[in-house]
């Protein structure tokens, strides 16, 4: 695939690639050389149905191009969790893997990213103004966060975009498990005969697997199967020189 067809993506930080880890995808994702699967025998499974799972909380009990909107749309993220994102993009000749660990409480966000070329990206956001800074270096930048949103820091869609859609660009709807997890799963057309894929969870209201094609070819993965929902430390949202930009996680 010729390079200069990448220029497509034009998601913030997104440069387009494939594969995420394979032990929390099965089904449709596809297997490339990087994937590590589960032993013979482990449960890999993923099926596909319009009923939802007996403790679904759902507005709208089945779910269809039509209905999948209003159904996301009832989801609600936790307030508080940890959790760690994945995502490996893939290009003509090379290829990038990008591991970034989340930490939520309420509006605020922290990620740690770990970069191909070894260093790390920090990150605090509470969705106003984003503080980043690299490695163990004391110096911070500070900017408005614009389009520097805590899903853009972890190389992910926004699934919330699926509500803006046309009705006529969703191809698919359904519930599906994915890793026992009990999922809404939503088929997209994009520009240019590029597919997306979402997985979100019912449970928690995230985005816990994505897959993006072009025509035939998967050209970009993500995977966050399993998260802690936990009251994040201190620490989480304190600069290298000890500024406390969030004092109190209950008020968040």
């Amino acid at each position: 695939m010729d390079k200069q067809k990448l220029n497509w993506v034009t998601w913030g930080f997104f440069i387009l690639g494939i594969v995420v880890m394979g032990v929390m995808l099965s089904g449709s994702l596809r297997r490339s050389s990087h994937i590590t699967l589960p032993p013979p025998g482990a449960e890999l499974e993923e099926s596909a149905s319009n009923n939802p799972p007996a403790d679904n909380m759902l507005m709208v009990v089945e779910i269809t191009p039509e209905t999948v909107q209003a159904a996301i749309s009832s989801l609600h993220r936790p307030e508080r969790y940890r959790r760690t994102v994945t995502v490996e993009q893939i290009w003509d000749g090379g290829s990038g893997i990008y591991e970034t660990s989340v930490t939520v409480s309420g509006n605020w966000t922290r990620t740690d990213r770990t970069l191909p070329n070894g260093q790390t990206r920090h990150t605090i956001t509470d969705g106003q103004g984003t503080y980043i800074w690299y490695n163990e270096e004391d110096r911070v930048y500070f900017a408005p966060t614009g389009s520097i949103s805590a899903d853009a820091e972890q190389f992910m869609p926004t699934y919330e975009d699926i509500l803006g859609l046309p009705t006529e660009k969703i191809l698919t709807a359904d519930y599906r498990t994915l890793l026992n997890i009990h999922c809404i799963y939503v088929e997209a057309a994009e520009q240019e005969g590029s597919t997306l894929r979402y997985w979100v969870s019912v449970e928690t209201g995230l985005l816990i697997a994505a897959e993006r094609l072009i025509g035939e070819e998967t050209v970009y993965r993500m995977g966050a199967p399993t998260l802690e929902e936990a009251e994040p430390a201190m620490e989480d949202f304190t600069l290298p020189d000890g500024t406390m930009v969030f004092h109190n996680t209950d008020t968040a």
